[in-house]
């Protein structure tokens, strides 16, 4: 898509645990150390979330602080959308527990599942829905409580993802000028196990064989998803400038899905663009999947990187695998 789709986004607001996990804490016992994970992924510490900050009240939390921000009640929400790999439940919907939790008694909610790539899915649906007229008011979140979900003896994972939540509110916009100026979503459904959590669902249900195996945690094909990320992430922003008409210069901030700083790095100079044209923050909080595109944004909003009629290209690859990006008009 790369007409205008007149949407603002009114408001966007992020939480992180207080909890930091550094690098030190995994040389403590695992064959690791911190050289080797800053030299291999860019982090130097995550995020983890006690026993009873559920991927709800992460989400929550973010959501209280977006609705802050676009000075808005939750009973002006006529929809929520949560992105979420690590749901409360597999049912009910996470968005659901969280309508509920904000009073937003007037809202629809829903989840929808793309791992990494799940909020720029979330923004796309949310943009369509509003540009459409079937909503006016849509909270979108991305919200991961990745810790539980890994296993503490896999350095190739457990080393490089934390938890957090990040949250906006879209409107529709009364200028022109303030736009959704591109959206693209796309999946390559042949690598679904690059990266999975094989049971716990319909296929693979809970029980002494798959708790033995350990099937019940993150796998990843590390190499081969960072090698597929770098080629599709850069081919994907050409498609957008090219859509558009934008030059990379243009563009006033990328973020980019905080997986791993050489990835990042290689898109930079392939763009030919200054790091400082760059949100990065997966040295402070690691891979927090979904809520790493939000919680950056939300960032570049409040330290005044971007503002007014601002340009900013927002993509990441997930899970399925899938992708999406998307360039917008402050």
């Amino acid at each position: 898509m790369n007409q205008r789709m007149p949407i603002r986004f009114a408001g966007t607001g992020a939480y992180m645990p207080d909890e930091v996990i550094t690098n030190e804490h995994f040389a403590g016992y695992l064959d690791t150390s911190d050289e080797w994970i800053q030299t291999r992924t860019g982090i130097r510490e995550r995020r983890k979330s006690t026993e009873e900050e559920y991927t709800s009240v992460l989400a929550r939390k973010a959501s209280e602080r977006a609705l802050e921000n676009a000075s808005m009640d939750p009973k002006e929400l006529d929809l929520i959308i949560c992105a979420t790999a690590t749901p409360d439940y597999l049912f009910p919907s996470t968005a659901s527990v969280i309508q509920g939790e904000l009073g937003a008694v007037n809202a629809g909610a829903f989840d929808v599942s793309a791992a990494c790539a799940g909020f720029m899915h979330a923004a796309a649906a949310a943009s369509g829905l509003i540009s459409s007229g079937i909503h006016e008011t849509v909270l979108i979140i991305g919200a991961e409580r990745l810790t539980r979900f890994i296993d503490n003896h896999e350095r190739g994972t457990v080393v490089i993802f934390g938890d957090g939540a990040g949250a906006a509110v879209l409107t529709k916009s009364k200028s022109p000028e303030q736009s959704v100026l591109y959206c693209n979503l796309g999946c390559d459904g042949t690598r679904t196990e690059d990266i999975w959590l094989p049971a716990g669902g319909s296929r693979f249900p809970a029980s002494h064989d798959t708790i033995d195996g350990r099937k019940h945690y993150m796998h990843m094909r590390g190499r081969d998803v960072y090698k597929f990320a770098v080629v599709k992430i850069i081919r994907e922003i050409e498609r957008a400038l090219e859509a558009t008409g934008l030059k990379a210069d243009d563009l006033k901030l990328v973020i980019p899905h905080q997986s791993n700083l050489r990835i990042i790095e290689s898109v930079r100079a392939k763009m030919g663009l200054p790091m400082e044209q760059f949100a990065v923050n997966i040295d402070r909080y690691g891979n927090t999947s979904a809520a790493s595109v939000p919680v950056a944004f939300d960032e570049a909003r409040r330290d005044g990187r971007v503002g007014d009629g601002d340009l900013v290209l927002m993509i990441a690859l997930g899970a399925g695998l899938t992708w999406g990006t998307m360039i917008i008009q402050l």
